[in-house]
C-alpha cells in the first residue's frame, strides 16, 4: 500500500512493559520494531500517546520517530475554530453564536470537553423546547470541571517534562 502513512493512535494502550499479557506486548513490540528497521516502502509513521512515559525507550528514540511533539491544550483562537467546528457539524450556524466569548469561557478546556458542552446543550435546550444559544452553552462550561482543573497536577508536570524533550506544536 506504500507509499502511505500509517497512523498509531494511543499506542501506549497496545504496547505495555510489563508482563501482564503473557508477553503479547513485547512480541508486539519486537515485530514493530523490526518492520521500522526493515522497511523498504516509504511509509511515514505517526503515533499519539497520551502517557509516552509507559512506552519504551526503544521505541521513543531518534533513528524510530523522528521527532516528538506535544500538543497542549487549545488557545483561545483555536478554541474558537472548535466552536465553530463543532456548531456546523450539528447543523448550528456559528454565526448565531458568540464564539469569541465561548472561547474566552472555555479556558483549561479541552477540544473533547468543548465538544461535550455544545452537545449537552443541544441537548438541555430540547429538553426545555428551546433553540440552543450562546447562554445555554456557558451554561453547560461553567458546570464542567476540566481534565485542566481535575488533573491539573499531572498536566503541570507533563508540560513541564515536555517543555525540555519535544518540540511544541504550538
Amino acid at each position: 500500500m506504500a507509499p502511505c502513512v500509517l497512523w498509531l493512535d494511543e499506542l501506549e494502550k497496545g504496547l505495555s512493559t510489563g508482563d501482564v499479557d503473557g508477553g503479547t506486548s513485547r512480541r508486539i513490540l519486537g515485530s514493530l520494531l523490526t518492520w521500522m528497521a526493515e522497511k523498504d516502502e516509504p511509509v511515514f509513521i505517526v503515533a499519539t500517546a497520551n502517557d509516552i512515559s509507559s512506552l519504551p525507550p526503544e521505541l521513543v528514540r531518534k533513528g524510530r520517530f523522528d521527532e516528538i511533539f506535544f500538543v497542549d491544550l487549545p488557545a483561545e483562537s483555536v478554541r474558537r475554530s472548535i466552536f465553530e467546528i463543532h456548531l456546523s457539524k450539528r447543523e448550528l450556524s456559528p454565526l448565531d453564536f458568540d464564539c469569541d466569548s465561548l472561547a474566552a469561557s472555555s479556558q483549561g478546556f479541552s477540544g473533547a470537553e468543548i465538544e461535550q458542552s455544545i452537545v449537552s446543550a443541544v441537548y438541555s435546550s430540547l429538553s426545555a423546547g428551546t433553540q440552543p444559544d450562546t447562554e445555554a452553552i456557558k451554561h453547560e462550561l461553567e458546570k464542567t470541571r476540566p481534565l485542566s482543573v481535575v488533573m491539573a497536577e499531572k498536566i503541570d508536570e507533563l508540560r513541564r517534562w515536555a517543555e525540555a524533550r519535544t518540540v511544541l506544536a504550538d
